[in-house]
């Protein structure tokens, strides 16, 4: 929660909570008026639009050029106008999300389907790894279409109103949302203990962390993934979810074969090492699509 003084906090919870929920509730239902593609063009032009005036953008302009120093400031706005572009596009397609798994057929290319049934069939707990690239909620829909009930781990939004809202959007994925903190902890270890399979998206900050290389600086990184990996043997599928720009609200999804983590004996090392790994892959992710990632968060100390 964001470390607000006792009386913004007390302003939120008796009155800004509700002015909030009322705004979001009238573009939520204004953008479910619309069609998938022009409620996801209409996000665009927003997000391209006002973004760039927003106070998140001179951080989102610094994180680029400590990651890409060899682009040049114009290259590296282009990608800044791309990644709020993106951004817009997502958040205003969660009223469509039903529609996406509607037009699944004719919206996704599905590439790599074999390894996350291999991973449903296999008689082990699993783990399916994305990152905040495109759409990523559609990480989750194509484990949901080929029946791979997914446990994941989302961060709630402050306001318990937008929070349900969220949660209905998210119905079509069919999958068993826990809040990250502790109790993020105890609904993933209770899910891979019986056998489950769980999503995560590892490329936010965590405080509790350690120290792991991401595109050219140390980021604090949980080590959940990789420890829960190991301690009980269960594969790591990464989703990369990728948006084809030239038609808008049209993906490719691939799914790709496990992580070979290994195992010396030292528990600690080779958590590290396999987070190491996870990162490094997320970060060719990145690298290859710059102007879909959420940039905006706050992955690094400034």
């Amino acid at each position: 929660m964001a470390n607000h003084s006792p009386l913004r906090r007390t302003f939120d919870r008796v009155l800004g909570h509700r002015l909030e929920a009322v705004a979001v509730y009238l573009i939520y239902g204004a953008l479910s008026l619309l069609s998938l593609d022009a409620a996801s063009a209409l996000g665009g032009w927003v997000g391209r639009t006002l973004g760039p005036w927003l106070p998140a953008h001179g951080k989102v302009l610094r994180r680029l050029e400590r990651a890409m120093p060899h682009l040049t400031p114009r290259e590296r706005r282009d990608i800044a106008r791309q990644s709020w572009e993106n951004l817009g596009r997502t958040l205003a397609e969660y009223p469509h999300i039903k529609t996406l798994s509607r037009d699944w057929d004719t919206r996704v290319e599905m590439v790599g389907a074999e390894h996350l049934r291999a991973l449903r069939d296999d008689g082990k707990p699993g783990i399916c790894v994305t990152a905040h690239l495109a759409n990523w909620e559609l990480a989750a829909l194509a484990c949901h279409k080929l029946d791979l009930p997914l446990t994941i781990v989302y961060r709630a939004p402050n306001n318990r109103w937008v929070d349900r809202l969220l949660a209905k959007a998210r119905g079509p994925l069919q999958g068993y949302l826990v809040p990250k903190g502790r109790d993020a902890a105890r609904g993933m270890m209770s899910t891979i203990r019986s056998g489950g399979h769980i999503g995560v998206l590892p490329d936010q900050k965590l405080n509790e962390g350690i120290p792991v290389p991401f595109l050219g600086r140390d980021a604090m990184t949980g080590t959940f993934t990789a420890d829960l990996a190991l301690r009980y043997d269960a594969p790591i599928i990464p989703i990369q979810v990728t948006r084809l720009d030239a038609r808008g609200s049209h993906f490719r999804i691939e799914a790709m074969a496990p992580l070979a983590l290994e195992k010396t004996g030292d528990r600690a090392a080779d958590t590290r090492a396999g987070m190491v790994q996870v990162n490094a892959l997320l970060e060719e992710w990145v690298r290859a699509h710059p102007g879909q990632w959420m940039w905006t968060h706050n992955r690094w100390p400034d």
